[in-house]
């Protein structure tokens, strides 16, 4: 008899092993985020952090948490080598991990999956401007469980958050969650055009702008004087 787990693209490591944990047919050896066994993961890397492929896999009795990593952790290894080979070129990184760094920003700001080319477009020309990312996902990970869901200009003004990418200048320290195969795909293959900004319409897609004239037009539109069924992802039906 086998049996599935999944893990869903874009959620955190740590929500990974609770979904592991609370697996009853798993075998747990795990102990949480900061057990020990996971360092051999993410050697020279600031944490585990996006190392594992989001994905379903299935197992058979006597399988363990540590396996079920294993497995997400060599898919993302050769996805992400194969994904580098492949690059798109002139693209602003130095290492496949940069390019992991990027896929997962990516992956946690876009709502409608159309939109990760031109996403990451905007964010690899930001890049090569010098110009902040200025994302508000990185912020909220770098607050872990000090962010009660609702990011304030202090978050923004923190230089103390190492994931604030409106204070520091290029990738933050690491990625910001598991990002999937169209996330990775993306920010190694961005769509070309001259957009620079993006804000949320309220109906999960965004608004491109090449300006910030356009970009500032953009957010009071949509931001300033927000619909009341506003909402960050697609609906569903």
């Amino acid at each position: 008899i086998s049996y599935q787990v999944t893990l869903p693209e874009g959620i955190t490591l740590a929500r990974a092993i609770e979904i592991l944990a609370s697996d009853g047919r798993l075998e747990q050896l795990l102990t949480g985020e900061d057990d020990p066994r996971l360092a051999e993961f993410s050697a020279g890397r600031v944490n585990g952090e996006g190392l594992f492929f989001p994905n379903s896999y299935r197992f058979e009795r006597g399988a363990t948490d540590l396996d079920i990593l294993q497995r997400a952790y060599d898919a993302m290894q050769q996805l992400l080598q194969e994904e580098w080979r492949n690059r798109a070129e002139k693209l602003p990184y130095v290492s496949p991990y940069e390019a992991l760094v990027m896929a997962s920003i990516v992956e946690r700001e876009t709502g409608v999956p159309e939109e990760r080319g031109e996403i990451a477009g905007v964010f690899v020309r930001r890049l090569q401007k010098g110009m902040r990312l200025q994302t508000d996902p990185t912020v909220i990970y770098g607050l872990g469980d000090a962010y009660r869901g609702n990011l304030t200009r202090a978050h923004l003004r923190d230089d103390a958050n190492a994931y604030n990418t409106y204070r520091i200048t290029g990738l933050p320290p690491g990625p910001i969650a598991l990002p999937g195969r169209e996330a990775i795909h993306a920010a190694l293959h961005p769509a070309a055009g001259n957009t620079l900004y993006f804000v949320a319409r309220g109906d999960g897609s965004h608004q491109f702008s090449e300006t910030l004239a356009e970009h500032q037009r953009a957010v009071r539109k949509y931001q300033l004087r927000r619909r009341a069924d506003y909402r960050s992802t697609p609906g569903t039906q």
